[in-house]
């Protein structure tokens, strides 16, 4: 019988800081967007004789990221020196943060297949990001020096995720939280949310008691300290390369563990996601190899009580506490909640849309007042808006390579769309073609849907016509729902809506279909 095995990672989390300058010089912090090497200067090129200024901005919102992952922040904190040659560090070190970083502990709460899952968090800290390097061949490589400096927030777990889709959900939330602070943009493929994966196997059985070990590591805990030799992963630019990157190696792992080969020293490896595999980069280094030592020129930190607290009273609604009102006070789905309250734009569109939509529907003739529109109709709303907001103008809006922040129409005109919708004034068919349309230009509604021939036929009449000659086209189908088979009425529901191009109510048209019926 096969022995059970155990996946083990931990996540070390780079955010960049949107911040007006770099971490520790004046220098434009949107170098991303500027020529290369136009953004530099004597500090963050380091230049000697130069002397580090810390951005304070940087620092606040550092902190108050640890205090949104609920971290503590210790009395004193200091930055140091990392030691090691690259082309991209100018200075030959790294400015960081080594044993008294700004935020010690901490969690972050994720919901993976149903079930609440708890990552402790084992550190929070500030350091400056490195250069750009332009891998041009194999043989030449470019250095762009604008990213070098720009404040960089690296944020480590603890090693309790366990599966793939738990890193990646994780990696998800965090970046809906520092997007919900407004202190990054969060875009991985920008290179503002970056993420080295650490991972390992073993068999159940090898769980031992708790010994923290003489290192201080917290890949040993209270619940695994016999993990065996992790592996870190880099180059991790996406959530499906996190995901994928993870699978990969927790089955290439599982197959030297049962050979009995597992590796005994920890490997660095990079992600080549066009050849879906991992590949060897070096053996890891241990802290002892970069000489860390506390910055002489920068003081260390001591932060007073009320200082803190003021920080915290200008923490916003964080997206899980976002999602729970959704929830009670809108009656969206857990499912629903979770995909609009993952972006911060998405999340305060929905909510400027139900404003309206609810402002519209308690204008019609049977409206009511916001209380009891929603008392009425609120679980057919919160579907309503989920389902045109998430699946269908966000499938548009992919389409079209757009994104929430750049959309055209507003949420005035959005809600107005969707009462047409709610009226059943138009079909789904004719409700999807003119959002297309209203994507594509940020018209009126009511105004691209004349250019689409109007919205449903209610003319009895006229649709009575019609069911006619659907009726003597398909006599068949006409007996058999006389004999009692009910469900071919769709049938003919679908052929009476086809010819009607879709520009009918299917409700109308099945309840005229029978009384014609008898």
């Amino acid at each position: 019988m096969d022995q059970k095995i155990e996946t083990t990672i931990g996540l070390e989390v780079h955010v960049q800081l949107k911040t007006k300058s770099k971490m520790f010089c004046g220098c434009d912090n949107r170098g991303e967007y500027l020529p290369p090497n136009t953004c530099v200067c004597e500090v963050c090129m380091g230049h000697p004789g130069t002397l580090p200024v810390p951005n304070a901005q940087a620092i606040e919102w550092a902190l108050k990221t640890a205090m949104a992952l609920e971290g503590e922040i210790p009395k004193e904190s200091k930055f140091d020196r990392k030691h090691y040659f690259y082309p991209d560090l100018p200075k030959g070190y790294q400015i960081s943060q080594y044993d008294q970083p700004f935020a010690v502990g901490g969690f972050l709460g994720i919901m993976a297949k149903g079930e609440q899952v708890k990552v402790r968090l084992e550190r929070l800290h500030l350091e400056e990001d490195t250069a750009k390097l332009v891998h041009q061949t194999k043989a030449e490589t470019l250095i762009d020096f604008n990213r070098a400096g720009t404040p960089l927030m690296e944020i480590v777990t603890k090693p309790d995720i366990r599966t793939p889709q738990e890193a990646k959900l994780f990696l998800q939330e965090l970046r809906a939280i520092v997007r919900a602070l407004g202190v990054s943009d969060a875009d991985m493929e920008k290179g503002h949310l970056r993420c080295d994966a650490n991972i390992s196997v073993r068999h159940a059985e090898e769980r031992g008691p708790f010994d923290l070990g003489s290192d201080g590591d917290s890949w040993k805990n209270a619940e695994d300290n016999a993990l065996n030799t992790k592996i870190e992963i880099k180059n991790l630019n996406s959530f499906r390369a996190v995901e994928r990157a993870l699978e990969h190696e927790q089955k290439r792992l599982s197959e030297l563990l049962e050979r009995g080969e597992y590796p005994k020293v920890q490997e660095t490896r990079g992600w080549d996601d066009a050849k879906n595999i991992t590949e060897l980069q070096r053996t890891k280094e241990e802290a002892e190899d970069y000489r860390y030592f506390p910055e002489p020129d920068i003081p260390p930190f001591h932060f007073t009580d009320e200082y803190l607290t003021a920080l915290r009273r200008g923490i916003p609604e964080l997206p899980q506490a976002r999602r729970e009102r959704f929830m009670a006070q809108y009656e969206f789905s857990r499912a629903d909640a979770q995909v609009l309250v993952a972006d911060e734009t998405l999340a305060d569109y929905t909510e400027k849309v139900i404003s309206e939509l609810i402002a519209w529907i308690s204008s019609l003739p049977d409206g009511g007042t916001e209380e009891e529109i929603w008392e009425k109709h609120g679980a057919k709303l919160a579907k309503l808006v989920a389902g045109w907001m998430s699946s269908k103008l966000g499938g548009i809006l992919a389409e079209r390579g757009e994104t929430f922040e750049n959309l055209k129409v507003t949420p005035e005109d959005f809600a107005e769309f969707l009462t047409l919708i709610y009226e059943r004034t138009i079909s789904s068919t004719i409700a999807q073609e003119l959002l297309r349309k209203m994507v594509a230009t940020g018209e009126d509604p009511h105004k691209l849907l004349e250019t689409l021939g109007g919205g449903q036929v209610r003319d009895t009449e006229a649709l009575g016509m019609i069911i006619e000659k659907v009726m003597h086209t398909y006599p068949q189908i006409v007996e058999q729902f006389k004999k009692g088979k009910e469900g071919v009425i769709m049938y003919l529901v679908g052929q009476v809506m086809k010819e009607m191009k879709g520009k009918a109510d299917p409700q109308l048209v099945q309840s005229l279909l029978r009384e014609k019926l008898g």
